[in-house]
């Protein structure tokens, strides 16, 4: 177990989660962190990818993230951002899909980030996709 780390308790599949990301690293804007997703219907077990969209001064005060799931399946639409193999590191071409935000406590952290963040252009692309999730009108750049 990595230095500092500590178990906080059990997964659905019975295997331990760490605080060793938790408490430690500083999930940024933009960034694509593994994250640990309990109750998913799928595969509970396997850490996920993320986008962290919460405000870096919130994600310094909080003990939890708000993130928005990256899938690689799935098609863009006007709450689904596409994200190309590469940028953030992504390995493979992804879907932001920005209706299905959340919040995750810290503790669900599984590794990361992947790479650096996703540049302002496509962060403000991700951010129109929640705003429209929510039900607002939204006018294209």
């Amino acid at each position: 177990m990595a230095q500092g780390a500590s178990w906080v308790g059990t997964s659905p599949s019975g295997s331990h989660l760490t605080r060793r990301t938790a408490r430690r690293a500083l999930p940024r804007r933009g960034e694509i962190w593994y994250v640990y997703t309990p109750g998913q219907p799928d595969d509970p077990h396997q850490p996920r990818p993320a986008l962290v969209v919460s405000e870096n001064v919130r994600n310094t005060m909080r003990d939890d993230l708000i993130v928005v799931p990256m899938f690689s399946r799935g098609r863009a639409g006007p709450t689904r951002v596409s994200i190309p193999a590469g940028t953030g590191s992504v390995p493979a071409d992804s879907i932001v899909f920005c209706e299905e935000i959340t919040t995750i406590d810290r503790d669900f952290l599984a590794r990361g980030p992947i790479g650096p963040p996703l540049d302002r252009h496509r962060m403000d692309e991700i951010v129109r996709a929640i705003r429209r999730a929510i039900g607002e009108v939204v006018p294209e750049p």
